[in-house]
């Protein structure tokens, strides 16, 4: 069944010229690029992609099954993921990203699968952060930020129609 998904290209990705190497990746998969925008991205925006105010989403930010956690574990990713979410926001509206908007059979999927791991550093050959990732968490960690991870690809289906009314409201946006 033919999916859209939500595919944002970082401003280290757009900064180190791999906007045309990340869209081939998906391209040459079968994804079709229906939308595609460069833009400095706005703070209501990515406040609401990365949303602080959001509890359940940050719990589960990486998407992490939290069954049977105890209560003091819960709070500890909370906090933890209050501070990445914060750090994620800044790090998005650093400079220039690409929005766009792929389509084909299980892009929601197919596109995560070719973004790879979110740690740039556990990426397999072959994905996009694995091949052109330079990043790790340790790293960012250690210096206080994001990590450099090129893309963000939406993780489910819900995710994807939520983000793409997001980042494309109306039809001007193309």
């Amino acid at each position: 069944m033919n999916e859209q998904t939500l595919v944002l290209i970082k401003p280290d990705g757009v900064k180190r010229n791999l906007i045309g190497d990340i869209i081939k990746r998906f391209e040459e998969r079968g994804l079709k690029v229906s939308k595609l925008v460069m833009l400095t991205a706005d703070e209501p925006t990515v406040r609401e992609h990365y949303q602080l105010d959001n509890r359940d989403y940050l719990i589960h930010l990486g998407h992490v099954d939290i069954t049977g956690w105890s209560e003091e574990k819960i709070e500890e990713k909370y906090q933890k993921s209050v501070k990445i979410v914060k750090d994620l926001q800044k790090f998005l509206l650093s400079g220039k990203i690409i929005k766009m908007i792929l389509e084909g059979p299980g892009a929601v999927s197919l596109a995560r699968k070719i973004t790879g791991k979110t740690d740039p550093s556990l990426s397999p050959r072959g994905t996009i952060r694995g091949d052109f990732g330079e990043d790790s968490f340790d790293k960012a960690n250690a210096e206080g930020r994001a990590v450099y991870n090129l893309v963000h690809a939406s993780g489910t289906l819900e995710e994807a129609d939520r983000e793409i009314q997001l980042w494309f409201p109306t039809d001007s946006d193309i």
